[in-house]
């Protein structure tokens, strides 16, 4: 099959993956990414597998809920100002509107009063109170936890 056709394929898939979940209908799959590094390979590894795995299950017609957790020097991953992967991150949110982007707020807090200035996240980040308690919920709620 052409490259750009199967490409073509599972954006629609996705698409229509993204509405039934939009929709309301639970996601067959639940994937719990966690990013603790300041590494741009390891956060860059990542969104490939958060979109990798969308068009896997998009493909065989399945939904997926995707959160990333980020804390400890991770973080720097939902930064505004210091993000090397803020481009990739804001394409792989506008493919897949439903995944969501955790912020540590103790991490957020720490580096806020050692830099001494406010920290600014990407739009889709959102703030959990921290983010390994974030992820045990995600694990006790049976989502598949990956560590990149």
């Amino acid at each position: 099959m052409d490259r750009r056709l199967l490409l073509t394929a599972t954006a629609f898939l996705g698409a229509l993956a993204t509405r039934r979940a939009a929709a309301g209908a639970p996601a067959s799959h639940r994937l719990a990414l966690h990013v603790d590094r300041n590494d741009a390979t390891v956060m860059n590894m990542a969104l490939g597998n958060a979109g990798n795995a969308a068009a896997a299950f998009a493909e065989r017609g399945e939904s997926i809920a995707i959160e990333l957790v980020a804390y400890g020097p991770g973080l720097t991953m939902l930064r505004a100002d210091t993000s090397p992967v803020k481009e990739r991150l804001a394409a792989l949110h506008e493919k897949l509107p439903q995944m969501v982007f955790s912020a540590c707020h103790n991490t957020l807090q720490l580096m806020q009063r050692t830099e001494g200035k406010d920290i600014p996240l990407l739009p889709p980040a959102r703030i959990v109170p921290a983010g390994v308690v974030r992820l045990i919920e995600l694990q006790e709620q049976g989502w598949s936890y990956v560590k990149v």
